[in-house]
């Protein structure tokens, strides 16, 4: 118990002295976790809305529809709810293919159920909002009444004609808005629609009088609801053209709306996991010297090394699973609004499951323990005289470098000096820029697409809620992947300079300006981005075209180089400040500390 007090009193020491490192690894793993715990939640959610809609609605298993009309339909339909496998059934009932305006001039088409006036056992609405329908009356289904922004009381106007919204209502005998059509007029693929009810009367009205195009359907429950394909191979070859659509087909089809969704979210939070090690790692090293003295200083007092392996690795794992717990609270709070962009279905998804848990834990385990482990190995395997003394490692000679820097400027010769010192970082930075001009290349690919509204004739007065849901989150996850890798720009500036203070202090004792150590930390840290901005423009167009259809527009390749330079600029100006801090330090104290 006394080693345990003893870790945690040196840990929340340690937390104290560095809030601001502490902070950043809390808020860089937060994102990481809450992104991969969104993506892999959003698997079933779909299907888990899809079966509450349907238990709450009495939905059917099965909907036959003919676009024919005549006695034939309707006793091919009545032969179908008299199976012995279907155990009930309602309908047959009219389907009327029209038009739907509001009265902010917003016209999409609309299919509208005849019902009666009281519900039956079977496809049930529920009515989330007024009454049910009622003569001169619609109840508009809510997926559709989101999009066009109407309520009880409001009035729409059906094929010319005004009625008033009495209700607004779900239902699982149709898909999701906005593909409540299910068949076209004349038996085949319709356009975007959404869904209306009224009394069977009225629907019928408004069929004769305007010669509108009408379906014929037919709800049925079998037996055995897994049945439905049995079910329709049974009644396959009749001379009525039918359409089967089983819940199965329906709840597949709900599912489309998040196709774009996953695979944007589980890809971003591995880049963004990238970035967090990649950052934290740098400010790791750059507390590398403290640490290896703190290593020392613990052994001197006797620590044995698993101690201060404890010490030094559990600050990292605490902050990271306090940060694991953030993000599965993100992602539960999160995922039922990502998961239904539509308004068209009820229930509750609940939390991340086990294995999502699992998943995002190990996930922040991998960051704290990847970002630690070479400073706590340096530490363990560094003598104690040595650690408590301190001193100035000295560089490796390197003579062809020498030869070749000696000939540049002074900033381009220490930047590249300070460059060829550490080529772990070298590929760390690259790969950091790299990941930025993917989140930009996404960006500028998605300012360029064409969509699809779901208005009359592809009208975008009611957007495309797939192409929007899709898009709102790659904005989101590019946001945060440009956030940390400006912060990641920063951190590996200021531990360069951190880590070179001893040769900056002598380049500035020989003669170096102030300017010139500044400019060459900013030449350190933009060296490594140019290869990074130049692989990354290609591996965002080969990311972008993995993740979107096969019809999508890339940006203007000269827009991307553009966004490359201006990630370089960008990169410039954030070493200005931290390098400019940097060079203006005392050479005395400096050069004194680190003398042996």
């Amino acid at each position: 118990m006394g080693s345990i007090v003893l870790v945690v009193r040196l840990v929340l020491a340690d937390v104290r002295r560095h809030p601001s490192q502490v902070a950043m690894l809390l808020f860089a793993v937060t994102v990481a976790t809450a992104t991969l715990a969104l993506g892999l939640s959003l698997g079933g959610t779909s299907r888990t809305l899809y079966e509450q809609t349907r238990a709450a609605t009495a939905g059917p298993d099965v909907v036959a529809l003919s676009g024919d009309t005549g006695p034939a339909v309707t006793s091919a339909l009545a032969e179908l709810a008299a199976d012995p496998d279907v155990v009930a059934h309602h309908g047959p009932y009219r389907i009327v293919y029209a038009d739907l305006t509001t009265r902010g001039s917003v016209t999409s088409p609309v299919v509208v159920h005849g019902f009666a006036e009281k519900p039956g056992a079977l496809n049930r609405p529920l009515v989330t909002s007024g009454q049910w329908v009622r003569s001169g009356g619609a109840v508009v289904e809510r997926g559709f009444a989101t999009a066009l922004g109407v309520g009880v009381g409001d009035r729409v106007t059906i094929a010319g004609r005004p009625y008033p919204v009495v209700g607004i209502a779900v239902t699982a005998a149709t898909s999701i808005y906005p593909w409540a059509a299910q068949i076209g007029p004349g038996g085949g693929p319709s356009d975007y629609t959404g869904l209306a009810w009224m009394t069977r009367s009225d629907a019928r009205e408004l069929a004769s009088s305007e010669d509108l195009p009408v379906t014929t359907a037919v709800d049925v429950k079998l037996r055995d609801p897994a049945a439905t394909e049995a079910f329709r191979e049974a009644h396959r070859g009749s001379d009525v053209t039918v359409d089967f659509h089983s819940w199965q087909r329906k709840a597949e089809q709900d599912a489309v709306i998040l196709r774009g969704t996953q695979p944007i979210l589980v890809l971003g939070s591995w880049l963004l996991s990238f970035l967090v090690v990649a950052g934290v790692a740098a400010l790791a090293a750059g507390r590398a010297v403290q640490q290896t003295r703190r290593a020392g200083l613990l052994k001197a007092v006797g620590a044995t090394p698993g101690l201060i392996a404890a010490v030094l690795l559990t600050e990292y794992l605490a902050v990271a699973l306090l940060a694991d717990v953030l993000g599965l609270v993100i992602a539960r709070l999160t995922v039922p609004v990502i998961a239904s962009p539509t308004a068209s279905r009820i229930g509750d998804i609940g939390g991340p499951t086990g294995p999502v848990i699992a998943a995002a834990t190990v996930l922040a385990v991998a960051v704290a323990v990847l970002s630690a482990l070479r400073p706590t190995l340096r530490a363990l395997r560094t003598a104690t005289v040595t650690a408590l003394a301190d001193t100035a490692h000295r560089p490796r000679h390197r003579p062809r470098l020498t030869a070749l820097s000696a000939r540049l400027p002074t900033p381009f010769l220490l930047g590249l000096r300070l460059t060829a010192r550490r080529p772990g970082r070298v590929v760390l930075q690259a790969c950091s820029t790299a990941t930025t001009l993917i989140a930009l290349t996404g960006l500028l690919s998605l300012s360029v697409q064409t969509s699809r509204g779901y208005g009359l004739n592809g009208s975008t007065a009611l957007p495309n809620l797939r192409a929007e849901n899709t898009g709102h989150l790659l904005i989101a996850v590019s946001a945060l992947l440009i956030a940390l890798a400006v912060v990641n720009i920063i951190a590996f500036t200021w531990t360069t300079a951190m880590e070179a203070r001893p040769s900056l202090a002598v380049a500035r004792a020989l003669g170096a300006t102030p300017g010139q150590v500044s400019a060459g930390l900013s030449i350190a840290q933009l060296l490594p981005c140019v290869p990074g901005a130049l692989i990354g423009v290609p591996l965002g167009i080969g990311v972008f075209s993995v993740l979107s259809p096969g019809n999508a527009a890339l940006a203007p390749v000269s827009s991307m180089l553009i966004a490359a330079l201006a990630t370089l600029l960008v990169t410039v100006a954030l070493t200005a400040l931290p390098a400019h801090l940097a060079a203006r330090r005392p050479v005395v104290p400096v050069l004194s500390a680190d003398t042996p």
